[in-house]
């Protein structure tokens, strides 16, 4: 039996376990991946407080990572596939676990263009991830699908591998930061297909071209690449609570700004709850707000 229990490891969890560790709770942290879970797709952080020019996300991490360590909070490899609110245990495939209070920080996956080819090629051209395969594109055509900040950063990030960067948007605008539109269009390598999205993927062994539609005339054309990188948004990585705590149909966990889910003693954030806007500062700002508010429920136990 623990005090608290904390699913996931990015960046809210790790901010979790840092209060609830200052709190001297007796905290176990579950992640299924690695230790920062998805922001480590992304090589640096630019927009951080107290890092001017930016910080590598491997460093920022690793810091985090350690000072959790230091306050004693143990970090375990596991997936969790079933909660019991009413008896705060939680089924993973290696064992079971139980604690008095409950944080989600199970954070969210990318989401899929579900397109022909996507599945046929992922791993053989199709990617999501650019600090993971970019060198495997070096001097290579390179597709990227997207219009968000996300997108800009990888597809700067791209072109220094490859030969050519073009960057697909069902929209006339990008979403992304104005400064980080300005680095695209300083950038030689990178161009733009606006107002269009890929509706297939194609090629024999790999990715050899997408088939682009323009959304303003309707028209399809095959379009030659060696690689696809989709940033076109996440799924909160939440399937295995459908049934025991409120969500939208996106599968969004829903709770109040104390970060409280629908179930007693169970709290949620990060990028698996509802909110207006996602970055890695209010992560933490969650999380931080999560292990409070965990730490009064378990104090209120006693």
């Amino acid at each position: 039996m623990h005090d608290l229990i904390i699913i996931g490891a990015g960046p809210a969890g790790l901010t979790a376990a840092l209060y609830a560790g200052r709190s001297r709770l007796d905290t176990l942290m579950i992640e299924k991946m690695v230790v920062g879970g998805r922001i480590l797709m992304s090589e640096t952080i630019e927009n951080y407080p107290g890092f001017p020019g930016g910080i590598l996300t491997q460093e920022l991490i690793s810091r985090m990572e350690t000072q959790v360590k230091e306050l004693e909070v143990k970090i375990i490899s596991d997936e969790i596939t079933e909660l019991d609110c009413q008896k705060k245990t939680i089924k993973g495939l290696n064992s079971v676990y139980a604690s008095k209070a409950i944080i989600i920080a199970s954070g969210a996956k990318p989401r899929k263009l579900n397109v022909p080819g996507e599945e046929k090629y992922t791993g053989r051209g199709v990617s999501y991830c650019a600090t993971c395969d970019a060198p495997f594109f070096k001097d290579k055509k390179i597709v990227i699908v997207g219009g968000g900040n996300a997108v800009a950063e990888e597809a700067i990030y791209l072109s220094r591998f490859a030969s050519s960067v073009s960057v697909i948007h069902r929209r006339q605008d990008l979403r992304a930061d104005k400064i980080l539109q300005e680095k695209l269009q300083e950038n030689k390598k990178i161009n733009f297909i606006l107002s269009s999205i890929v509706t297939e993927i194609k090629g024999s062994q790999k990715v050899e071209a997408v088939t682009i539609k323009d959304l303003l005339s309707g028209k399809e054309n095959d379009f030659s690449c060696d690689g696809v990188f989709i940033y076109i948004g996440y799924e909160p990585e939440t399937t295995f609570l459908k049934g025991k705590l409120e969500m939208n149909e996106s599968g969004l966990l829903l709770t109040d700004e104390n970060m409280v889910t629908s179930a007693e003693g169970i709290f949620a954030c990060g990028d698996c709850r509802k909110k207006g806007f996602y970055q890695v500062i209010n992560a933490c700002g969650d999380g931080a707000v999560a292990a409070d508010s965990a730490y009064k429920f378990i104090a209120n136990m006693r």
